[in-house]
């Protein structure tokens, strides 16, 4: 089974709308806003990638002033980064697909920008939302932790040769960055928690086979509240709750009630 860093945090977050989403496939219509954000990202990706490749992109950004914008103060804010030294010896491929096998699984990962040189690699990725106000979200997000663990045990960087930088092209007044470092006592912990995670997955992916569903999470704040699957969670929460009544209900009925026992006379 191939997995993204997507799987992982879904996975992570609701077992459950993991089945729904990956298993039984009930996908659900986005909004026109979620899908004008997605063609934005999407054209973004594909122009920085074309400018990596050295393809002619000026016609493209003249005729989309956001476009523009967003590329014109990246390359402002990064230019050593972005344009690359012809005097320097430097590995560079944008969209870098890698793969790893992880026991039963397939892990991959795609990197906007992946820039390597005899003694460091680094990872861009470029996004095209607001910067998020809580570092660590980030360094806890499985994108964050599965690109620095593949990178690492597909390339012969040890873990501290490794970086990956986040660019928030919409940050204002001009884009922001933020760089996570690795080191061998994050890959150690991430490999425990990978393994961790996808031993679950192969159990319920077992228990799934036999008609047992993937485990409902406890409602948490925010998490349930956009979730196209909510309704049919809410009901099978229901469904519980009414079995477990239902069990004491029949256990009680067949508990005597020893007030209404005749004595017996011996």
């Amino acid at each position: 089974m191939r997995l993204s860093q997507g799987h992982l945090n879904l996975l992570a977050t609701c077992p459950r709308k993991y089945q729904h989403t990956f298993i039984d496939q009930l996908g659900s219509p986005i909004t026109p806003e979620q899908q004008e954000k997605q063609a934005w990202g999407t054209r973004f990706h594909l122009l920085m990638q074309q400018r990596e490749l050295g393809l002619p992109i000026e016609s493209i950004i003249q005729a989309d002033a956001q476009l523009q914008r967003w590329v014109t103060g990246l390359v402002g804010v990064a230019p050593d980064i972005l344009t690359p030294d012809p005097n320097r010896e430097t590995f560079r491929d944008s969209e870098h697909c890698r793969t790893l096998v992880f026991g039963d699984y397939l892990l991959t990962v795609i990197y906007d920008l992946l820039i390597a040189d005899i003694n460091f690699a680094q990872i861009l990725d470029w996004k095209t939302y607001p910067k998020p106000q809580k570092r660590q979200w980030l360094a806890q997000n499985w994108q964050t932790r599965l690109y620095l663990y593949v990178l690492a045990e597909t390339s012969d960087y040890a873990p501290e040769q490794i970086s990956m930088s986040y660019w928030f092209v919409q940050s204002q007044p001009e884009p922001k960055s933020l760089k996570f470092t690795y080191n061998a006592g994050l890959h150690e912990q991430t490999r425990r928690d990978l393994s961790g995670l996808l031993n679950q997955l192969t159990d319920w992916l077992q228990r799934y086979e036999k008609g047992e569903e993937f485990p409902l999470v406890v409602e948490k704040a925010g998490n349930c509240d956009f979730c196209q699957y909510a309704v049919r969670c809410d009901i099978a929460w229901q469904c519980d709750r009414t079995a477990q009544t239902r069990e004491v209900a029949t256990d009680a009925d067949w508990m005597p009630n020893l007030a209404n026992i005749q004595e017996v006379s011996l």
